[in-house]
């Protein structure tokens, strides 16, 4: 059998393994290593990073696994064929999403994007910044009580905040609430943060509704997917001033140069970095190694995406 892989320094990642296993690096999709017949085991690259393999999928006649490098997979439920298991990354993101949004959070209180504008133009102000706002007693939501959200919120703990989490269903022997009590518990919250995968259920989540039912000066922090908050919606809240927000994915994406989002003080947009750190290529393929040995053994493959994550 060939298991692929997108990069050449995965391979001794890997380990030892069977001479009945090859492995090949299928990092360009012009210039396969070889045909693709015999291809079991497949790593492929980020959906739309230079040299994107995604296509593959349609490609690989023997194909029996897709592990991702992603924890969403959005973009692969509906394309992975019958019969073929589909694991995404649970884990791997967990720090640097964590890191991210708690940088986001930081920033935008303490008004860091106002500091570096002015910074731009040579100018040292304290008007109107200070004094400015701050983490330490905050009530903080978290929208998706997965992985990430627990990792967010360990980060988060030691800031002194209230922190409140829901899920798809409620957990109550875990202090987790329902995403129907969202009505109930966003007006109460100064910082909401999603962290939901994108499916049918969560696509629009945040809606003008939800955003209505934000507290006034309250913070959305989305570090899940663009199309989970209504774009209209979205801007002609923040329009007003009235909440802010720390945006790593926008619906569209990449956001347009000429978009009016861009340019409101209350905004801070990185694009999609969230997950881009030195360690994440590393973790992805112990996290690989680990799944081949399972599959190679005949073991259960962790991750398995069912009903869309």
């Amino acid at each position: 059998m060939k298991v692929w892989i997108p990069h050449k320094f995965g391979i001794p990642v890997l380990g030892d393994l069977p001479d009945s296993v090859v492995v090949e690096v299928a990092d360009d999709p012009q210039n396969l290593p070889s045909a693709p017949d015999g291809v079991e085991f497949w790593l492929p690259t980020f959906i739309g990073m230079p040299h994107d393999t995604s296509h593959l999928i349609t490609e690989l006649p023997d194909l029996r696994v897709v592990q991702l490098p992603s924890a969403g997979a959005e973009a692969w439920v509906d394309r992975t064929p019958a019969g073929v298991i589909l694991c995404n990354a649970r884990g791997v993101h967990d720090s640097s999403t964590a890191e991210w949004v708690v940088t986001g959070i930081l920033s935008q209180l303490r008004a860091f994007p106002s500091f570096l504008r002015a910074q731009d133009r040579g100018v040292w102000t304290t008007e109107p910044y200070l004094p400015t706002d701050e983490l330490a007693g905050k009530r903080v939501l978290i929208i998706g009580a997965g992985s990430i959200g627990s990792a967010v919120a360990a980060r988060l703990a030691p800031f002194e905040v209230e922190l409140t989490f829901v899920a798809r269903s409620a957990r109550p022997a875990e202090g987790v609430h329902a995403v129907t009590d969202l009505p109930r518990l966003l007006p109460a919250a100064d910082i909401v943060v999603l962290l939901v995968p994108l499916t049918t259920e969560t696509r629009r989540l945040v809606d003008a509704r939800f955003l209505a039912a934000m507290a006034d000066g309250a913070m959305l922090v989305n570090a899940a997917r663009g199309p989970v908050a209504d774009p209209t919606a979205l801007f002609a809240e923040l329009a007003t001033g009235r909440i802010s927000a720390v945006l790593d994915v926008t619906d569209p994406e990449p956001l347009p140069p000429g978009d009016p989002l861009w340019h409101l003080p209350n905004v801070l947009i990185t694009p999609h970095v969230g997950a881009q750190v030195h360690g994440l290529l590393p973790r992805v393929y112990r996290l690989v190694a680990a799944q081949l040995r399972r599959y190679l053994a005949g073991e259960p493959l962790r991750n398995q995406v069912t009903g869309g994550y």
